[in-house]
């Protein structure tokens, strides 16, 4: 087991090391530069002094080793177009947000996907399971950014119920994080069906309802934590995307969260946001990955991590 963590530390430290390597590659290979709007505004001298400052007029080897330097030590550095803050600032205040919705998000869309991916499994062929694949497909067909103008309209405008484009309560994140489980519900409920059925038809299951067990005592004490391993699966990349924020519902709801930072450093050519805010959802994404891999021995006893580093079942 620890010989089996220590290989997949070593193995995110390299992905974490690419996906670096190549946005920052990718990044300074686009034609000019944070100041390049200001070219026409600013005189040569302090164009000069400003990129000397950010140190963008040394050698691109150079810029890259300083940033591995500084970012062993956690420092995402400042910001360019923020004379007051650090992109570590930015990171810390948008987090929250982001965090916080995307939490709920998560709930929402595993609770009711697994919930409703029972019960069209249950009535596989009826009315139920019919419903459950219209929404099912409805919430894949319909992205968050069209949800979240018609949950604006439906419970801020028409029926006032939730307040929007602000946040300083607990029910301004009520709306996005809605807005932003549809999609998923609506994925872990297909994938949770998928998975139920095909456990419906093992002998095990059958032993269970030969012993008078209830239906939903065979889905909950058998069914459940066999077909789950799927939507585990699909959690860890999600729960990494809506942790760090998805910036077309921030933006429309007017959330301060991570992904208003992340734009906003694309737009205005803010190297270090830009590094910043991708790094830090790639060292989220890459934890959750190796989180989900270690749930799968816990949920499912078939599955065990051997000392070589592999798996068997």
């Amino acid at each position: 087991m620890i010989r089996y963590i220590g290989k997949k530390i070593i193995i995110m430290l390299i992905t974490l090391w690419f996906i670096v390597t190549l946005t920052f590659i990718l990044m300074h290979r686009i034609p000019g530069d944070p100041f390049a709007s200001e070219s026409d505004q600013l005189p040569p001298q302090i164009l000069e002094n400003l990129r000397a400052k950010y140190h963008l007029d040394e050698p691109l080897h150079v810029q890259y080793l300083q940033y591995l330097k500084n970012l062993a030590l956690l420092d995402f550095g400042p910001s360019i177009k923020s004379e007051t803050r650090g992109v570590n600032d930015m990171i810390k205040d948008g987090f929250f947000p982001s965090a916080l919705i995307g939490l709920q998000a998560t709930v929402i869309a595993l609770v009711f996907g697994v919930l409703l991916g029972i019960l069209a499994a249950l009535h596989r062929g009826r009315w139920l399971d019919y419903v459950a694949t219209v929404l099912a497909v409805a919430g894949v067909s319909l992205p968050s950014f069209i949800m979240a103008p018609l949950l604006i309209d439906l419970f801020a405008v028409k029926f006032p119920l939730l307040p929007v484009a602000m946040f300083t309560s607990w029910q301004h994140s009520i709306l996005p994080s809605i807005a932003l489980s549809f999609g998923p519900m609506a994925i872990i409920a297909r994938y949770t069906r998928t998975s139920m059925i095909e456990v419906f038809h093992q002998n095990y299951i059958r032993t269970a309802e030969a012993r008078g067990l209830s239906t939903w005592e065979i889905v909950w004490k058998h069914g459940i934590r066999n077909a789950i391993l799927p939507v585990v699966t699909f959690l860890g990349p999600l729960v990494a995307t809506l942790l760090t924020g998805t910036f077309v519902v921030e933006k429309i709801f007017a959330i301060p969260g991570m992904g208003k930072y992340f734009v906003d450093g694309i737009f205005n050519r803010d190297y270090p946001v830009i590094l910043g805010t991708t790094v830090f959802y790639s060292m989220i994404l890459i934890v959750m990955l190796f989180l989900i891999d270690i749930c799968y021995s816990l949920i499912d006893p078939r599955i065990r991590i051997t000392h070589a580093g592999g798996k068997r079942s």
